[in-house]
């Protein structure tokens, strides 16, 4: 017999620039039940974070974000990541250049590679953007976590100028824009 009270999660991996605004982002997502920065989609086993910055890993900055399907669908971090990063300009995001910093979306689960394909068919459709969707949509490698300083880097570390000039001005526009998805407390 089945145990109802067996509470079922499931993993998303995105990569949308560096993983310090899309950690921040994620950890107020109401159904986020953890957020890990990392490194994925390159060719170097246990890369650090200097050698990804140094663009010759191949790796993106990403997040691994489990999350509770009943309180928050993939298909609504999907919003979310639509919203918080430009999914338009390869290999960039703002300041921030590099193949670490490509727009991708690494699917754990077949139904995740559909939606994925789909919000970006739709968004293309609507016109959302004035250039057209870079975002990658491939299957999950193995994830490598960031070393520990990096994780809970926003909460840590607001003060510091890249945090107040990035990371800051994308948790407001998540809090703005998906007020009613926010973690109560």
């Amino acid at each position: 017999m089945a145990d109802n009270n067996v509470k079922t999660t499931e993993v998303a991996i995105l990569a949308g620039g560096c993983f310090w605004c899309l950690e921040a982002v994620y950890l107020g997502a109401e159904g986020v039940l953890g957020v890990t920065s990392g490194y994925l989609g390159g060719h170097v086993d246990a890369p650090s974070y200097q050698r990804v910055c140094d663009g010759d890993t191949g790796h993106a900055e990403a997040v691994r974000i489990e999350f509770d399907p009943a309180l928050i669908g993939f298909e609504d971090l999907l919003d979310i990541f639509f919203v918080i990063h430009d999914p338009t300009t390869p290999n960039r995001q703002g300041n921030d250049v590099g193949t670490q910093y490509r727009s991708a979306i690494f699917f754990t689960t077949p139904e995740q590679e559909a939606q994925a394909r789909e919000k970006i068919r739709q968004l293309a459709w609507e016109g959302a953007f004035d250039e057209p969707i870079v975002t990658e949509v491939e299957p999950a490698p193995h994830f490598w976590p960031a070393e520990p300083y990096h994780h809970d880097y926003f909460a840590r570390n607001g003060h510091q100028p890249y945090c107040q000039y990035v990371v800051a001005p994308k948790v407001a526009k998540f809090r703005k824009v998906f007020a009613k998805r926010l973690r109560a407390g």
